[in-house]
């Protein structure tokens, strides 16, 4: 693999801190979420930062390659429209999945893959697809998780450097997910450090969390603990990463406080500074044969694979995967028994951190919401009793369209002022007259029929 350009430290690009960004001394670089930039219409403040040179990543995050769909044409070729108009030089999505087709559900969040053969298949063929249909290289992330697949055939180590040598991809390394994964799958952060291939590592993201009762949240919207910092330390003891990046998502504070830990970032690379290998370059050729006695050459840059790549998945494979992945999704979004072998106790904290994100989201794309319905506790109240037997099959602008119909259609909410103020919203948006009274009763009678 070429070696990476450098990218130096970095914060992830929001609307809520865009000042505050533009103002951090020292920042080299930003990343933003691709899915919520439009890049014929970029943001003033992201405009200015591309203006002074500032280099500028797009980070994906609902293109599911871990999914066993083929990845979306569609929403591939908006991923590298974004690529372009940024000027970036490489992309970033994760490996995990986020819907199903059969069912069509949505889960509204990054859900792990089981590390098995099948999903391994599936993964790699459909890297090698948004590969070839990228302008620019394509790094992947490790995710957070809260549970594991049962019957899992590799570590998190194998599963990764396989993905790596079967694809030519990079790698995103997140170490506040090391850590997330060390509290609720109880694996070693440094044994996954130890076998995955860092001369693959793209760029390395620093995050904060919380636990309760016994769970690790990865909620990027606390402090950056020590302990990821700790992690971060040693990565950097194995190897220079050409980009750091600290992500916030949510609770925002004050700019001296993100200033503060883009500091704590810099003294941790620099406290472990020695002589090490830059990501990219060429591996240790004695690892290598002891990882794959059958290479005899290093792949091209960012490659594609070559022809003594392993075949594609098969639609066999495909199909066990899409069946394991939609019975699992279903018990998260829509309430059928979980599958057998799952640890039930994580699977009910996971179902109830989808609906608590499902609900702030909505909230946030929909902001108008709380204000009708009296405030964020009744929202909250109205809308998790609307998600309970309704999964999300079409994102969430869409769900918060359904929400408000679903309200209507109930004759809710009970004030005839706010009802007026909900069906105003609504018609606006869904470009439509609410549904009659008598199509609302019939609806209503025949929801609870089912």
């Amino acid at each position: 693999m070429k070696p990476m350009a450098h990218l130096g430290v970095g914060i992830g690009w929001r609307p809520e801190i865009a000042d505050a960004v533009e103002r951090l001394d020292g920042l080299d670089w930003v990343e933003v979420v691709a899915e919520n930039i439009c890049p014929g219409h970029l943001p003033e403040a992201l405009g200015r930062l591309r203006e002074r040179g500032t280099r500028i990543v797009p980070h994906g995050v609902s293109l599911g390659l871990g999914g066993a769909d083929r990845p979306d044409p569609e929403k591939l070729a908006a991923l590298g429209e974004r690529a372009v108009a940024l000027g970036a030089p490489l992309v970033t999505e994760h490996i995990a999945f986020v819907r199903t087709s059969s069912p069509l559900l949505e889960a509204g969040h990054l859900l792990p893959v089981p590390r098995t053969r099948d999903a391994l298949d599936v993964l790699c063929e459909n890297v090698r697809i948004a590969q070839d249909a990228l302008p620019v290289p394509l790094a992947l992330e490790n995710i957070a998780a809260l549970f594991s697949w049962p019957g899992e055939e590799m570590t998190e180590g194998q599963f990764l450097t396989e993905l790596v040598e079967r694809t030519g991809v990079r790698l995103l390394v997140d170490v506040a997910n090391l850590h997330t994964n060390r509290v609720n799958r109880g694996e070693d952060p440094a044994a996954v450090l130890d076998a995955i291939p860092l001369e693959a590592l793209a760029y390395v993201h620093v995050a904060g969390g919380v636990e309760r009762c016994g769970v690790w949240h990865d909620t990027h919207a606390h402090p950056v603990p020590p302990v990821v910092l700790d992690l971060l330390a040693e990565l950097r003891s194995r190897v220079a990463p050409a980009g750091v990046l600290l992500e916030r998502d949510d609770d925002f504070p004050p700019e001296a406080e993100l200033a503060g830990e883009l500091t704590a970032i810099r003294e941790v690379l620099t406290a472990t500074a020695r002589a090490l290998p830059q990501a990219g370059d060429a591996p240790d050729t004695a690892r290598e044969a002891a990882k794959n006695p059958a290479a005899g050459a290093e792949p091209g840059a960012d490659a594609k694979p070559g022809a003594d790549a392993k075949p594609g998945a098969g639609e066999a494979a495909r199909t066990r995967v899409a069946l394991a992945q939609a019975a699992l999704l279903s018990a998260l979004v829509a309430g059928t028994p979980v599958p057998e072998g799952f640890d039930r106790a994580r699977i009910r904290v996971q179902v109830r951190a989808l609906a608590a994100k499902r609900a702030d989201v909505v909230a946030k794309v929909a902001p108008e919401l709380p204000g009708i319905l009296g405030g964020r506790a009744p929202y909250r109240e109205a809308f998790l009793a609307y998600a309970k037997g309704r999964p999300m099959t079409a994102g969430y602008r869409r769900d918060a369209l359904d929400f408000a119909e679903h309200l209507l259609i109930q004759d809710l909410p009970a004030d005839p002022a706010a009802r007026r103020r909900l069906t105003a919203w609504w018609r606006e948006r869904a470009g439509a007259r609410p549904p009659r009274r008598i199509v609302r009763w019939a609806r209503a009678l025949a929801g609870r029929a089912a």
